[in-house]
């Protein structure tokens, strides 16, 4: 999954879900690692990073990502 696809999920997540998808992503993070699926919950710790610039309105979910 591209840096781009990853930030289009978190920004659909972010505008369906609102503050709850940054919750969720964490929720995830924990669940997943405690059950030994460190790539799932490597993947959901991604998302949270991106969740958490969204919500907090560092990211724009509607204008393009710029990586640098």
């Amino acid at each position: 999954m591209s840096t781009d696809d990853l930030y289009r999920l978190a920004a659909d997540l972010a505008i369906e879900h609102g503050e709850l998808a940054l919750d969720y992503a964490r929720r995830a993070v924990i669940s997943f690692d405690a059950d030994g699926a460190h790539e799932r919950a490597q993947f959901w710790q991604l998302l949270t990073v991106f969740l958490d610039d969204i919500v907090t309105q560092r990211l724009d979910p509607q204008r393009p990502i710029v990586i640098h």
